[in-house]
């Protein structure tokens, strides 16, 4: 009887599949944070501007960019996030949570307007979604695209290890839906070349590329954005003088021509954004600025420092605690959560960005080196495999593999801050002449081909 009611099941979405519709219409999900999930809101507007009708599935904890919000054909469909499963072992409680999310994906999929495609982003997690959205596919009759960005066992295993049973689950599910979907894109070529190795998955290279609005910030608006934030952080108030002038640490207004300048000796702005998880080890950071430290007490002629690290994450509260315990005189840290529309302004506003983010698979990008390249900001950014794609060791940054390189990578770009020489400048410059293609450029390229013209 089960083995009946199965395959009358499977007919029936069988036959479904059959069917020809939801002309235009695409549905984006993501098992995650809307408002983090920078490159699902990317394809949702590139397939907007091409006059796709857009249904963006997904946790709805920070606001999308306001171009999201903003676009007539873009509509936001919240997925309620999962809280409170504290029955049982852990292992049970996974495996209700997987359970309840599988239901509740599910039913959402089921509600939306018929789609002719569903575009899922991967990780995080794999593991209900990709099976879900086959499952919603066949009912809809849509054309399933997956987004590979990581594998979700890999995230898992650095929690749990490579062996643990859970991740060996997770592995071969993913091998096992991955192959069901009709078409896969993915961020780097190490992980296409891996996906046809030990997937047999033939996907396409969509490298994450910024978004216009990633660009070098001008004065002015630096200006206003230090004085915004200087309103709840302390690093950007000026270090002297009259605390109700038009001044930041790092800009000042002049009070008859109006004009902005960068204030004297000001610090040098470093910035980095995580989503404080277990791929990203910031005591590397932390290790770097106390050397830095060091180094001016013993004499260096290096400027005082300004680290902003955005984000928001579980290991937030943890890292807090770490900065709270060192005691700098030349160095200040914060760490905001900035709005969509701050962000790119900081980083076009920055010195110096710094990537701590390590691949758990060796075979993704860091999304925020896409973003700070977009800037014109050189990066230092943490050894892994495949980072060779996007970041030219000594040609538009520094590639480190411990806090102490990271330190001395530290002092040589800075020792020349004050002048318009050096590596830092030379960075900045080789950015400004790559004319780097940009996200829209590259998804008419890449993924518009896929769709077709016409349904």
């Amino acid at each position: 009887a089960v083995t009946a009611a199965v395959a009358a099941l499977l007919f029936l979405l069988l036959w479904r599949r059959r069917r020809a519709g939801g002309a235009g219409r695409v549905c984006v999900a993501v098992l995650g944070d809307l408002g983090r999930s920078p490159r699902m809101q990317y394809h949702a507007l590139a397939l907007a501007r091409h006059g796709r009708e857009v249904a963006l599935l997904g946790y709805l904890q920070t606001r999308p960019h306001p171009d999201v919000l903003r676009s007539e054909n873009i509509r936001l469909v919240p997925v309620a996030e999962l809280r409170g499963l504290r029955v049982g072992p852990k292992l049970l409680q996974y495996v209700l949570k997987v359970l309840v999310q599988s239901v509740q994906l599910l039913y959402t999929l089921l509600r939306i307007d018929q789609p002719s495609y569903i575009l899922l982003q991967q990780n995080p997690p794999g593991l209900p979604s990709i099976a879900v959205a086959w499952v919603a596919g066949l009912w809809w009759g849509s054309k399933l695209i997956i987004d590979w960005h990581n594998y979700g066992y890999t995230i898992m295993s650095l929690s749990h290890g490579r062996n643990h049973p859970l991740v060996l689950v997770a592995k071969w599910y993913e091998k096992l839906f991955g192959r069901l979907s009709d078409y896969n894109l993915c961020v780097t070529n190490a992980m296409k070349k891996d996906l046809s190795e030990n997937f047999k998955i033939k996907a396409v290279t969509l490298y994450d590329k910024p978004a216009s609005y990633f660009k070098e910030t001008p004065l002015d608006l630096q200006h206003n954005l230090y004085m915004k934030l200087a309103k709840d952080y302390e690093p950007f108030k000026p270090r002297a003088g009259n605390p109700s002038a038009d001044r930041s640490a790092f800009t000042e207004r002049d009070g008859k021509s109006g004009s902005v300048v960068r204030s004297r000796a000001r610090p040098a702005l470093l910035i980095s954004s995580t989503s404080w998880t277990e791929d990203e080890d910031f005591s590397v950071l932390l290790r770097a600025l106390e050397d830095y430290e060091r180094f001016i007490k013993e004499g260096a002629k290096l400027p005082a420092l300004v680290c902003v690290i955005t984000g928001k994450g579980p290991l937030k509260d943890y890292y807090n605690g770490l900065i709270q315990k060192l005691h700098f005189k030349h160095i200040q840290i914060c760490t905001p959560w900035l709005e969509a529309e701050d962000y790119p302004l900081l980083l076009g506003s920055a010195d110096l960005g710094v990537c701590l983010h390590k691949s758990s698979s060796g075979l993704d990008l860091p999304m925020k080196v896409v973003d700070m390249f977009g800037c014109c900001l050189p990066v230092c950014a943490i050894h892994f495999e495949c980072l060779h794609e996007l970041v030219k060791h000594n040609e538009n940054g520094l590639i480190f593999r411990d806090s102490k390189e990271l330190a001395e990578q530290l002092k040589m770009l800075f020792l020349d801050f004050a002048t318009s020489e050096g590596k830092l400048h030379s960075f900045r410059e080789n950015l400004r002449a790559s004319r780097q293609l940009r996200w829209d450029q590259s998804w008419d390229q890449i993924v518009l081909p896929l769709l077709g013209n016409k349904e």
